[in-house]
Parts: C-alpha cells; structure tokens; sequence
C-alpha cells in the first residue's frame, strides 16, 4: 500500500524537529542538568528519528516507538521541569500526530 500523503507530512515534520532536536543534546541547559541527562536525551532524540524511518516505509513498529518516544519524552520533560511554551505545543502536535497514526495503524505492514 502507498503511503498517505498525512504520513509523509508527519514524516517531514519528524524529521525537522529530529534536526532542529538533536543539538539540544550538546546544549549548556541539558548538560547542567546532570551527568547522564545528554546521552538520555540523545537516546530520546535517536528513537524519535527511527520511528519516522519506520513512518516512512509503513510499519506498524514505527507507530509503536513514536508512541513510546513521545510518553518518554513527556516524563523526561516533566521531570526535567523543561514546562515551556514549546512543551506544550510539542505535546499537542504529538498527540494529534498519534490520533492520526493509529486510524491508518491497521493498514500499516506488520513486518520487519
């Protein structure tokens, strides 16, 4: 099956925020915040990229870690106490994102 247009623009919004992301990791703010704090942020950052690559191709596991990356995401945000503006429209957008994923989950290619 093709892929919905939806999915490609959900895709490429992953995508930019994955590049937009990924340098946070190196960032001053992340850094004070602890010792390993960067590297489970990168991993947050690396499991949101491979959910989009399995968007792409259609796969059922790309829902399921986008899912998982976003409620990561979200403790870590809440946790961390990083409760801005951009939180809270990152959260809305992911949960918009996810309400669409999970109408086209069944179509979506159960393999590897």
């Amino acid at each position: 099956m093709m892929r919905p247009k939806i999915i490609t623009f959900i895709c490429i919004i992953g995508y930019l925020s994955v590049v937009f992301t990924f340098p946070q990791v190196f960032s001053p703010q992340i850094k004070k915040l602890g010792v390993f704090i960067p590297a489970i942020y990168g991993i947050l950052v690396a499991a949101n990229f491979i959910a989009c690559v399995g968007l792409w191709y259609f796969k059922q596991w790309g829902v399921q870690l986008y899912v998982i990356s976003v409620f990561a995401k979200l403790l870590f945000y809440i946790l961390s106490n990083q409760l801005g503006f951009g939180f809270y429209l990152n959260l809305a957008m992911s949960f918009i994102f996810i309400i669409i994923l999970l109408r086209f989950y069944p179509k979506m290619n159960q393999n590897l």
